[in-house]
């Protein structure tokens, strides 16, 4: 399992003095770095071998500024060519938010997905919930 700390901007915010919900899914991509890295080691856009097919984002309490997030990224599955990412947002030691990223395995030029292979997958496996 990753965790990043998070320290929100007041920008963030929204009328009512919670994180925006559409905060959320920004967070959970910036905290997917790592499981990006694993595909693309130095994550050159020029090589970049993968495509996001599907998030969710279930908001189990609220956020606030001033206080750090922590998002917790681990990996749900492994399929063919695809991977799901499996992250929860918490604050104050408590869950505020899950979400599910299904990422898959691109060629872009060839325009279809490609097998994980099996280093990357060993790599994954690690963080498996």
């Amino acid at each position: 399992m990753f965790e990043e700390k998070i320290q929100p901007r007041f920008a963030e915010t929204d009328a009512l003095g919670h994180i925006n919900n559409a905060t959320l899914p920004v967070w959970f991509e910036q905290s997917r770095t790592p499981i990006f890295r694993i595909f693309v080691p130095d994550l050159s856009v020029s090589a970049w071998s993968l495509i996001l097919a599907k998030i969710e984002v279930e908001y189990t309490g609220e956020l606030f500024y001033s206080k750090d997030v922590i998002i917790k990224t681990s990996i749900k599955r492994i399929g063919n060519s695809s991977v799901e990412v499996y992250q929860e947002a918490w604050q104050n030691e408590q869950l505020c938010a899950k979400g599910l990223a299904t990422m898959v395995h691109f060629d872009h030029q060839l325009k279809k997905s490609m097998p994980i292979t099996a280093e990357q997958r060993d790599a994954l496996q690690e963080h498996v919930l």
